[in-house]
């Protein structure tokens, strides 16, 4: 029997959509609002879900609580209230878009879990704008 666990959390964050290599010109053009070279910011809302056989003995495809304590320790410890373009390594060469955010909470997330078990990140940047990222 197979079934998808999920949880939700979310962190706040600003950041600047821009490739250094364009002129400001481009990038606004290119990116629009979200090129502010003073930044801007999002609330944003996570959905870690995680499929998989269910445990005969325990009943989970994994435990929530352990579920609960990987998002803290990997995205809301180094996401929350952090400028993504300046605080966080990953994005420091990496256009922090919704795309690629999602991307490196996957692999963040995925080193953590068991190898049986499937990863799919959807990610809120704004309620009516969001992506979902999972395994090829």
């Amino acid at each position: 029997m197979k079934a998808t666990v999920h949880r939700k959390a979310h962190f706040n964050a600003a950041h600047r959509l821009f490739r250094k290599e364009w002129t400001d010109a481009y990038n606004a053009e290119v990116f629009g609002k979200c090129s502010n070279p003073n930044y801007h910011g999002h609330n944003y809302e996570l959905i870690v879900s995680v499929s998989g056989e269910i445990n005969q003995q325990t009943g989970f495809v994994m435990d929530l609580k352990i579920l609960k304590d990987i998002i803290y320790e990997e995205i809301e410890i180094p996401f929350d209230h952090k400028n993504l373009n300046l605080e966080v390594e990953e994005f420091k060469t990496l256009n922090p878009t919704a795309e690629n955010i999602s991307h490196v909470i996957w692999k963040k997330i995925k080193k953590r879990l068991d190898n049986n078990l499937k990863l799919e990140i959807t990610l809120y940047e704004t309620p009516r704008n969001f992506v979902t990222y999972t395994e090829d």
